[in-house]
């Protein structure tokens, strides 16, 4: 790895010369010496130094923006080679959409590390665009989302089917049985997520489906926060039957039938399109891919 490309990134994000030397375990005057060695070979001076606070200039700016870049490939090329000769072991860095990553994946992870214990894996949950972007950028190793992009960096593998329905809280008045008109349900609030996510699409989906067109709807941040709100009585939504599972069994939401629902939608794989790939990533697809997730009983 370029030394004096990672003191420079690590004194530009610190914007401490001292600080970057007690993160990095050397003095201060090593940090300023590797700093202009960069600087000498660059030719350009990179940063601005005033009252023991760094600022970059145009030059450093753009050395900046690379250099992550660069470290980043350096360490997943160490990685890369690195597998050659560990087969099962490593760390693995997995990005979730949130109805997959709250209430699935925790159960994946208890089974990648039951089968593979000297994988680490680490985790991430956020919408399904944002999973997408960051396997796109190498941010993480690999991806598992809900619904659809349109990002051409990756490749995507459908790998098990989710089933969607409207659920409602027992009180609700569309909640007594029988199968319920779309111009009802237009009529009831609606609670969905944020656009962006893979819910919100299939969502979107469904109410094409049903000719539902939502009086008012109110958005949430997270799956867990709109079953929480439906559960209250607040309105009615369309979640995963992995979402609703345990409330099902105990009674405190029901499902509501409107024609045109259920939804079925695909879990995906998302990885980077590349050559190459960890070996610890290509396990943990392998792991899905041959034994995908089945939807437990309500009491497990």
């Amino acid at each position: 790895m370029d030394q004096q490309l990672l003191v420079f990134l690590t004194a530009a994000d610190l914007k401490s010369f001292s600080r970057a030397a007690e993160q990095l375990y050397i003095t201060q005057p090593a940090v300023s010496q590797h700093v202009q060695s960069l600087e000498r070979r660059l030719g350009v001076p990179l940063m601005e130094r005033n009252n023991k606070r760094v600022r970059l200039t145009k030059a450093g700016e753009i050395v900046y923006s690379h250099g992550h870049d660069i470290i980043n490939l350096y360490n997943l090329m160490q990685r890369y080679v690195d597998d050659l000769a560990n087969v099962e072991a490593g760390s693995i860095s997995i990005g979730s959409s949130y109805t997959f990553g709250e209430y699935v994946l925790p159960r994946v992870i208890a089974r990648l590390h039951k089968q593979y214990p000297a994988i680490t894996p680490t985790i991430s949950i956020a919408n399904t665009r944002e999973i997408v972007d960051r396997v796109a950028d190498g941010d993480i190793d690999i991806g598992v989302i809900e619904g659809q992009h349109e990002n051409t960096k990756v490749d995507t593998t459908p790998f098990a089917t989710d089933t969607v329905v409207i659920v409602g809280a027992t009180s609700h008045p569309l909640a007594k049985g029988g199968t319920v008109s779309a111009k009802d349900a237009s009529e009831s609030l609606w609670v969905v997520r944020e656009a962006g996510s893979g819910t919100r699409e299939v969502t979107d989906r469904a109410f094409a489906n049903c000719g539902i067109v939502p009086a008012a709807t109110i958005e949430f941040g997270s799956t867990q926060a709109v079953k929480e709100a439906v559960e209250a009585g607040l309105g009615l939504s369309i979640l995963s039957q992995w979402v609703i599972r345990k409330e099902l069994a105990h009674g405190t939401l029901r499902t509501i039938h409107v024609q045109g629902m259920p939804v079925t939608r695909s879990f995906s794989l998302v990885l980077r399109k590349s050559r190459f790939h960890t070996k610890a990533a290509e396990l943990f697809a392998s792991l899905l891919r041959s034994d995908p997730p089945q939807l437990p009983s309500a009491d497990a």
